[in-house]
């Protein structure tokens, strides 16, 4: 049961994560799981790769494909509404920051 909980907790951390990562540059899947491994997420392939998929269907990332050494990489980067959605994260997660500190 408490890791059930924790689990939802921390993956709202992690797109949280995912958006300030892709507004400072494009981000691709396994250079973002590397970044979470050094936070302290260890996440899965099959666990990351949804949640950028859902995030790009709810249209706060976009999705560029490039060719990589011969193999094609996608590359995310956020929206507008990306971008509109991580300022209120950051407001919230200040103000919950504050109280629990």
């Amino acid at each position: 049961m408490e890791d059930k909980v924790l689990r939802k907790l921390f993956l709202g951390f992690i797109h949280i994560h995912i958006l300030h990562h892709a507004s400072e540059h494009p981000i691709f899947g396994a250079w973002m799981l590397e970044e979470l491994k050094e936070h302290g997420y260890n996440i899965s392939a099959g666990t990351l790769y949804p949640i950028l998929h859902t995030m790009e269907s709810d249209g706060l990332l976009t999705k560029e494909s490039r060719n990589v050494e011969g193999k094609i990489r996608k590359y995310y980067t956020t929206t507008e509404k990306g971008n509109i959605v991580l300022i209120e994260a950051r407001k919230k997660a200040y103000e919950l920051f504050k109280e629990i500190k």
